[in-house]
């Protein structure tokens, strides 16, 4: 609770301080903005509040601590260091919460290797904990001390971003923290890297529940990257293309947070494999419709020479008129390769509605119902209640 309100009082002085440092609501210099941070936020709230002895809650809402107050602090910077030379009150403790970005990112891998338990999930996975810990910790008090001497010194220079500059990896730095930092984000890295093997090694050989939680998390983990290549790549595009970026970006952002979220608490668990096969189905779609409309305004306009105005409405119909065909077909495919059991209880189902239609006993049609029920569905029980008065 005390995180919480923590959190939301960060938030609540983020916009009087990107008007006193004149920045936009969307990050200072460049950095992550206030609201990027919030669905950690909630997501670690929620799986704190419901599951306090798993540690992944609590790591999340750290890190959307973590990430407010950097935000914050560089806010603050800015506008004493930079704009105002320091003659504002306070500048040294904005200064010692700006360096929070450290701990923020350090927590981002923690999350995932300790994922879904709060526990490391292999051996390997144990190993590349302490692989990851000793450095970053390391990191995370040198940023510290050089921004405690800076202080002490009274030697307090930022960009313009509110980095302090002995920070900022650059001719500005002390040496010895360039290699550190050099060698700290190879070495974390590869922990990440090493992570993410070891849960997918993990996939491989799990099971049932656990096999959903994990693939919740490689499916948030693949939807953040795909977000995040899009947005990279719409980054300047206007109009149509411009929200599709936009909206490209908001996906990468939330989708590792809520698939952590779904898979710690189990809350509708098994419905991943739906929603990875409608999301094929759709983008498979997509990319058809498209080549078909391209195809047919190329071949008007083209070869037959069509007016455009016509070619581009008799392409749109063609498009809009083959869309529900395509879907259906297209998602049978996918639930047939990747959603197999789905498959198969559709297709049980449709059987059963089938040799409904021919028959007339009632016990034929309880045992048969009863049977597809447990084939379908595989329950712990099974019970059918007849009305007396039929």
């Amino acid at each position: 609770m005390v995180l919480g309100c923590l959190v939301l009082a960060l938030g609540a002085v983020f916009a009087p301080l990107a008007r006193l440092s004149h920045q936009s609501l969307t990050g200072s210099g460049g950095g992550a903005p206030f609201w990027t941070f919030l669905p950690f936020g909630v997501v670690g709230f929620v799986v704190a509040w419901r599951r306090p002895r798993n540690r992944l809650g609590w790591i999340l809402v750290g890190l959307a601590v973590a990430g407010a107050l950097s935000e914050d602090g560089s806010l603050y910077a800015i506008a004493d260091y930079w704009l105002r030379h320091g003659t504002l009150p306070l500048g040294w403790v904005a200064m010692l919460a700006q360096p929070a970005w450290a701990p923020g990112i350090v927590l981002i891998g923690l999350a995932i290797l300790l994922f879904p338990d709060g526990t490391p999930a292999s051996p390997l996975l144990r190993r590349v904990l302490w692989l990851y810990l000793a450095p970053a910790l390391l990191w995370v008090i040198s940023a510290y001390a050089f921004t405690a001497q800076a202080i002490i010194d009274h030697d307090i220079r930022v960009d313009s971003g509110g980095n302090l500059l002995a920070l900022d990896n650059g001719p500005n730095s002390p040496g010895g923290w360039n290699v550190l930092q050099t060698v700290v984000f190879v070495v974390i890295a590869l922990a990440w890297l090493l992570s993410l093997a070891g849960q997918v090694a993990s996939y491989r050989r799990s099971s049932g529940e656990r096999r959903q939680q994990l693939k919740w998390l490689l499916g948030g983990l693949a939807v953040s990257l795909a977000g995040l290549a899009t947005a990279i790549a719409l980054g300047r595009a206007t109009g149509f293309w411009g929200v599709v970026g936009r909206v490209a970006l908001l996906a990468a952002i939330f989708a590792v947070p809520v698939s952590m979220g779904v898979a710690i608490l189990k809350y509708r668990l098994y419905d991943i494999d739906r929603i990875i096969s409608r999301t094929l189905g759709y983008a498979i779609v997509t990319g058809l419709l498209i080549g078909i409309y391209a195809g047919l305004v190329l071949l008007a306009t083209e070869v037959f020479r069509f007016h455009s105005t016509v070619a581009v409405a008799a392409a749109t119909l063609a498009a809009a008129a083959l869309f529900n065909p395509l879907r259906r077909r297209v998602q049978l495919r996918v639930d047939r390769w990747f959603n197999r059991s789905r498959y198969d209880t559709s297709q049980t189902v449709a059987a059963f509605a089938t040799r409904l239609k021919d028959t007339v006993d009632l016990d034929s049609v309880r045992d048969d119902l009863t049977g597809v029920v447990d084939r379908a569905l595989e329950p712990a029980h099974v019970s059918v209640w007849i009305n007396g008065d039929v």
